[in-house]
């Protein structure tokens, strides 16, 4: 009877970026990290802040304030790596996700979702899962394999794999 209960819910861990209220579906997220020393990979845009050591692996970092058009993450006691799985045209990447504060996984129910707003066709909203209720506000879900485009992953997986990023990826 409890499994019936659950099935029209989904996890999300929340995250603040600035000001804001965001989520990613429980699934997609590996682990939640402090922040730690990133190491800069010279040649790569901006919003990759560089890789850090997981477990002997070594993980790119994107700021995802700087990804979404907003200022550098500044390093806080509250500051976190998200570590979660990207997949794009059947490929898996590990990313860390930079973000001001990691806050709590939040359980919604699908009626407590609505769909991403209409912006227009100039201005790129794919990669919102949809509007998330919560209190008077509401709470911006993510579709993290949506936020890069397959050329940014290619570049991400090269940087972790010690290989040089292509010249074409890094004129964006």
């Amino acid at each position: 009877m409890s499994e019936d209960v659950t099935t029209d819910r989904n996890q999300y861990l929340t995250f603040t970026l600035e000001d804001e209220l965001f989520a990613l579906d429980i699934f997609s997220v590996r682990e939640v990290l402090e922040f730690t020393s990133i190491t800069r990979v010279p040649r790569t845009p901006e919003y990759m802040r560089g890789i850090i050591n997981v477990r002997g692996n070594a993980v790119p970092v994107i700021d995802l304030n700087m990804k979404f058009g907003r200022t550098r993450t500044s390093q806080t006691i509250s500051t976190a790596i998200i570590i979660v799985e990207v997949e794009l045209e059947g490929e898996s990447t590990i990313i860390g996700a930079l973000a001001d504060s990691v806050q709590e996984v939040f359980e919604l129910k699908e009626d407590q979702i609505d769909p991403p707003p209409k912006m227009g066709t100039s201005i790129r909203t794919d990669f919102i899962r949809g509007m998330g209720k919560h209190g008077d506000g509401f709470i911006m879900l993510l579709d993290i394999d949506k936020i890069f485009s397959s050329e940014e992953l290619s570049t991400l997986q090269s940087v972790a794999c010690g290989q040089r990023p292509s010249e074409a990826i890094m004129a964006e």
